[in-house]
């Protein structure tokens, strides 16, 4: 990978900060003290998320948060306040949710790269967000927890996205207790990648999401695209999807570029196409 290089955060301007650096854009939530995932943040994320697409200047996209929390998951302030609604919230309570789900699978189906950063804590919702990037790196201070079972509100939600990164037991157990586990143990259960000082974790971050720019963005794009259909397909149709994709794959200048380089001893030029 390259070399660790220093960098500063982006600038804070709104619910969602943007910056592009390198073919890397980091989007920060900007939303404190919690970062809560009220539906302006997350119409703001989707928005970013949307954007990127057109821009081919893009190639990976990093997740960071501003403060000390990552994202304490839905705004509960903003939901309780619709309690007083004719249909005691009903309407909004649907809005927000389907919002949040909309945006998870935007997360998984965008054609780029999704790393999260996490520094701070993770809860709910924001695990979910956590749970639905491509690979999650944090701190040794980040910490993970489905806390819904404690105050009356199972994450059933959350739920999705933390039992497709998981184990059954190692969710059932974050869900039934609702109690918060730290980074080292996160990784143990196989929700994020990597635990990393805090000092170094931007640096680190970096670091992964320029190496995989440095792919073709084709290449990335396909086997991204792939990787989630297949998982959700039986053992004979993962086989024969991923043999067409490979095949179309082969037939891509890219893979002649790149296979050519390999045999060729030298360094590939990507056209992405």
């Amino acid at each position: 990978m390259a070399e660790i290089l220093a960098i500063k955060p982006a600038a804070i301007d709104g619910p969602v900060a943007a910056r592009l650096d390198k073919a890397v854009l980091r989007l920060t939530l900007a939303n404190p003290p919690a970062n809560a995932l009220s539906l302006s943040v997350m119409a703001a994320l989707s928005a970013e998320l949307e954007q990127a697409k057109a821009n081919k200047s893009v190639r990976v996209i990093v997740l960071a948060a501003a403060g000390k929390v990552f994202c304490a998951g839905h705004d509960l302030k903003e939901m309780t306040a619709r309690r007083a609604d004719a249909d005691k919230g009903k309407a909004f309570f649907e809005q927000t949710f389907s919002a949040c789900a909309a945006l998870m699978q935007a997360i998984v189906r965008h054609p780029l790269p999704i790393i999260a950063e996490v520094d701070g804590l993770a809860t709910a919702a924001g695990l979910q967000l956590v749970a639905s990037c491509d690979l999650a790196i944090a701190s040794h201070e980040a910490t993970f927890c489905t806390p819904g079972v404690n105050i009356g509100l199972f994450c059933s939600t959350p739920m999705v996205a933390l039992s497709r990164n998981v184990s059954r037991k190692h969710a059932m157990e974050m869900l039934l207790t609702g109690e918060t586990i730290d980074a080292a143990t996160a990784k143990e259960f196989g929700l994020i990648n990597r635990v990393v000082p805090r000092e170094y974790l931007i640096q680190i971050v970096t670091k992964y999401a320029q190496t995989i720019a440095s792919k073709s963005s084709l290449v990335v794009k396909t086997g991204k695209e792939a990787f989630y259909a297949q998982a959700e397909m039986g053992l004979a149709d993962a086989y024969a999807y991923t043999g067409r994709v490979m095949v179309e794959n082969m037939l891509a200048r890219d893979a002649e570029e790149g296979i050519g380089a390999f045999i060729g001893k030298r360094k590939p030029e990507w056209t992405d196409d």
